[in-house]
């Protein structure tokens, strides 16, 4: 056998690999390298969002709760809240991608693919087969394949997390208005850069100027004020619509983004940077040192995609999105990643 092909299955080697085997037998750090590899071609106005799902549904912790004895047992020690198994939103978890629109025809060349995965002479690594696949979609579509490489990556992560079967009998919907399915790749970018106008004498103000968080961009009504330097779970916080009634981890009257103590403590305001990573503070040491416990992101970056809304200063219009689920998870995840070491 082939050093390609003991990569791509981890079946015996008589039997042909399958989807699912070629995918449980990516690492993490596959994982990790693919996208690597893949977001320098994903479309900008994709790029992001497509790093910022892979950290809403990560795969350490679907692994984890894969391996629990009791998952609903290590979910509550691990303190998630909301919708955190992609089990329940294979066709609404990625709504924040521009991608989101050719859902089915990449759901569809996705099924396809795995379908023949044993018959053909599928090898190649797992950014190859992502890039393959999304070639396919694109030309059906026909798009440029920047604009599906982030969906389909999506689609194969899904895979991974839900199982082939309940990948294929998802109905493969698109959750977006008329009017939202109308935009270009550019209207949103474009969006995304806008700042708000501060009046003719704008120049002259520092501390009243107040700039617009959207949280939904496929949503017009879902955007909010905060004044200049304002934490963004601070400015959500004047925004009085019962947000609460959309999403139950939300308090009555205290705005859109799911908040306990505002103090990064609790990791239940953590959102993704869309746009505007770069008018928002830099990560300071308490953030910093919260983040990897919560399990969200570990990194250097001054500014990166994934922030605690808490702690995050504006100081200028952003677009974020708001995770439907939160949790206390990197101890455990680090912890579990130690003792596989050990033994």
């Amino acid at each position: 056998m082939s050093t390609n092909e003991t990569h791509l299955s981890p079946t015996v080697s008589n039997s042909a690999p399958t989807f699912d085997s070629f995918l449980h037998a990516q690492s993490e750090e596959a994982w990790a390298d693919a996208l690597r590899q893949l977001l320098p071609r994903v479309h900008e106005v994709d790029r992001n969002a497509t790093e910022i799902w892979f950290h809403f549904f990560p795969l350490s912790l679907a692994r984890a709760l894969e391996r629990a004895e009791d998952p609903d047992r290590l979910a509550r020690d691990m303190q998630l809240q909301g919708r955190y198994r992609l089990h329940d939103q294979i066709d609404e978890s990625h709504r924040f991608l521009y991608g989101h629109r050719f859902w089915p025809t990449v759901k569809a060349a996705v099924t396809e693919f795995a379908d023949r995965f044993g018959q053909e002479a599928t090898h190649g690594t797992l950014a190859e087969q992502i890039s393959r696949v999304a070639r396919e979609a694109a030309q059906r579509l026909g798009v440029d394949e920047s604009l599906v490489l982030g969906i389909t990556a999506v689609a194969f992560m899904t895979v991974r997390q839900v199982g082939l079967e309940s990948f294929q009998r998802a109905a493969g919907k698109v959750t977006l208005s008329e009017q939202a399915l109308r935009r270009t790749p550019d209207d949103v970018l474009r969006e995304r850069a806008r700042d708000d106008r501060q009046g003719l004498f704008s120049f002259l103000r520092t501390e009243d100027k107040r700039w617009t968080v959207t949280f939904d961009e496929n949503d017009p009504e879902a955007r909010f004020k905060l004044v200049h330097t304002q934490e963004i779970a601070w400015g959500a916080a004047l925004d009085k619509r019962p947000w609460h009634l959309r999403d139950p981890r939300c308090v009555a009257g205290e705005g859109p983004i799911p908040v306990q103590c505002r103090s990064a403590a609790c990791g239940t305001c953590w959102v993704g940077v869309l746009g505007g990573a770069e008018k928002l503070s830099e990560v300071g040491k308490l953030e910093r040192r919260m983040m990897p416990r919560f399990g969200y992101i570990d990194t250097d970056d001054p500014r990166p995609l994934i922030r605690l809304s808490c702690q995050a200063k504006v100081y200028g219009a952003v677009s974020i999105v708001i995770p439907p689920w939160n949790g206390y998870f990197g101890k455990f995840v680090r912890d579990e990643a130690n003792d596989e070491i050990s033994s």
